[in-house]
C-alpha cells in the first residue's frame, strides 16, 4: 500500500499533536509531508526533526526567521507559505487544524488544487460556507470534518440523501459552567473558563465553548457541509460527551453516533475514509458509563449560541462578522482585558451594527472579517481594564 501523503497545518495545536499521534501509529498508512503552524516555531523544528520533514511554515514572521536560524531544511513565511504548503503537488491530503481566520486561505488552496482536506478549522466554513462548497464541487476537492461533531453527522447520514432528514442534532457538553448560577458568571476568570470538564482544547475553543458560541458554530458548519436549513438543525446538552451527533429521519428514526471524547477518533475516520482502520485507540465500555444523560440548552448559559443562530438565519456575511468579533473579543478577555460577561455584549453590538451582504467572494468575506475586528476594539474600548 502506497503511504497517504499529508500536509499537516496547526501541527503544534492540539488536533495538530493528535495527528502526529496518528502518525506515529500509521507509518505504513500516511507520511507526513510538511507541517505548519501559526507561531510555535520551536515545536514545529521538533516535529520536523522527528519525521524527517524538510519543509515547514509558519504564519508570524518573527517565528519563521526564528526557525530559519535552526532549522535545516525549508522555511516559509506567512498565510501564503501556508498555501503553498496546502496545495503543493506532493501532497494527496491536507490536515488543516489551524485557528482562527488564517485558516481560510489555505483551506481554499488544497480544494483549488483537487485535494482533500480533513478540516478542523472551523473558521473556514463559518465565514466562507458558500464559497468553500463552490470550490470544492469546483475542483473536485472535498471536505471531511474533523470535529467530533460532524464526523458524527457524517457517519450517521452514511450518504443518505439530507431530503430523508427532518432534523440533525449536535450535542454540548454545557462547558464549566453547567450547572453554574448564571448571574454569577459576569467575572468569572480566565482559569474558571478554561476549566473544561471533558474536552482538552485550545484556549480560544474552551472559552467559545462557555458561551456555547463554538457550537453555534458547529450549527454554520453543518449548514454548509451536509447541506442542511437552519430549521433543521439542533443541539441538547449531554455533559458525558460520548453521544456526538444524531439524526433523525423522516419516520421518526434516529441515528447516533458514539465514542469516547477523544479527538483521535474523528481524525482517524477523516484520514482513512471510506475504510476502517483498526486502532489501538480508547474503546467506550457502555456498561461502564451506565446512562447516557440529555437536558435542554438553558439560553441564560449559551448567550452565544443565541447569537450564533442569528447570525446563521441573516446568512451573508454576518457569519464572518460574529467569528471575527468574537476571535477578538476572546483574545481580549484572556489578556484580561475585558470581563466574560464583556465578550457576547461586545459581540452583540458589532453583529446590531452589521447590514449581511452575500458572502460569495473571499474579498467580501475578508472585508467582513476586518471590519467586525475593527468594530468589536471600537466597542471593547471604554471596558478596557488598565
Amino acid at each position: 500500500m502506497t503511504p497517504t501523503r499529508i500536509a499537516l497545518l496547526g501541527a503544534t495545536g492540539s488536533i495538530g499533536t493528535a495527528a502526529l499521534a496518528l502518525a506515529r501509529e500509521f507509518p505504513d498508512r500516511f507520511r507526513l509531508v510538511s507541517l505548519g503552524a501559526r507561531a510555535k516555531d520551536a515545536a514545529l523544528v521538533r516535529a520536523a526533526r522527528e519525521f524527517g520533514i524538510a519543509r515547514i511554515a509558519l504564519d508570524d514572521a518573527a517565528a519563521a526567521a526564528r526557525a530559519r536560524a535552526s532549522f535545516e531544511g525549508e522555511v516559509l513565511e506567512g498565510v501564503s507559505g501556508l498555501e503553498s504548503l496546502a496545495g503543493a503537488k506532493d501532497v494527496d491530503v491536507v490536515v488543516n487544524a489551524l485557528v482562527g481566520f488564517a485558516g481560510l486561505r489555505p483551506t481554499l488552496a488544497a480544494l483549488r488544487a483537487g485535494k482533500r482536506v480533513a478540516l478542523a478549522n472551523k473558521e473556514s466554513i463559518v465565514t466562507a460556507g458558500e464559497l468553500v462548497a463552490r470550490e470544492a464541487a469546483r475542483h473536485g476537492g472535498s471536505v471531511l470534518p474533523v470535529d467530533s461533531e460532524h464526523s458524527g453527522l457524517h457517519q450517521c447520514l452514511a450518504g443518505r440523501p439530507v431530503s430523508q432528514v427532518r432534523r440533525v442534532v449536535l450535542t454540548a457538553s454545557g462547558g464549566p459552567f453547567l450547572r453554574r448560577d448564571p448571574s454569577t458568571m459576569e467575572h468569572a476568570d480566565p482559569e474558571e473558563v478554561l476549566r473544561h470538564p471533558t474536552w482538552s482544547m485550545g484556549p480560544r475553543i474552551t472559552v467559545d465553548s462557555a458561551t456555547l458560541v463554538n457550537k453555534g458554530f458547529e450549527l454554520i458548519e453543518a449548514r454548509w457541509l451536509f447541506g442542511l436549513e437552519p430549521d433543521q438543525l439542533d443541539v441538547v446538552i449531554h455533559p458525558q460527551s460520548i453521544v456526538h451527533a444524531i439524526v433523525e429521519f423522516l419516520d421518526g428514526s434516529m441515528v447516533a453516533q458514539l465514542s469516547t471524547p477523544d479527538m483521535r477518533l474523528p481524525l482517524l475516520y477523516a484520514l482513512s475514509h471510506p475504510d476502517r482502520w483498526a486502532s489501538t485507540l480508547p474503546r467506550l465500555d457502555l456498561t461502564l458509563v451506565g446512562s447516557l444523560q440529555f437536558e435542554a440548552v438553558d439560553p441564560a448559559r449559551a448567550p452565544g449560541l443565541v447569537l450564533a443562530r442569528r447570525a446563521l438565519r441573516s446568512g451573508g456575511t454576518a457569519p464572518a462578522v460574529l467569528n471575527g468579533a468574537d476571535e477578538e473579543a476572546v483574545h481580549l478577555f484572556l489578556a484580561r482585558k475585558i470581563a466574560y460577561g464583556d465578550i457576547t455584549k461586545l459581540v452583540r453590538e458589532v453583529l446590531d451594527a452589521h447590514v449581511a451582504r452575500p458572502a460569495d467572494s473571499l474579498q467580501a468575506v475578508e472585508e467582513a472579517d476586518r471590519w467586525a475586528r475593527g468594530r468589536l476594539h471600537e466597542a471593547a474600548t471604554p471596558r478596557l481594564r488598565t
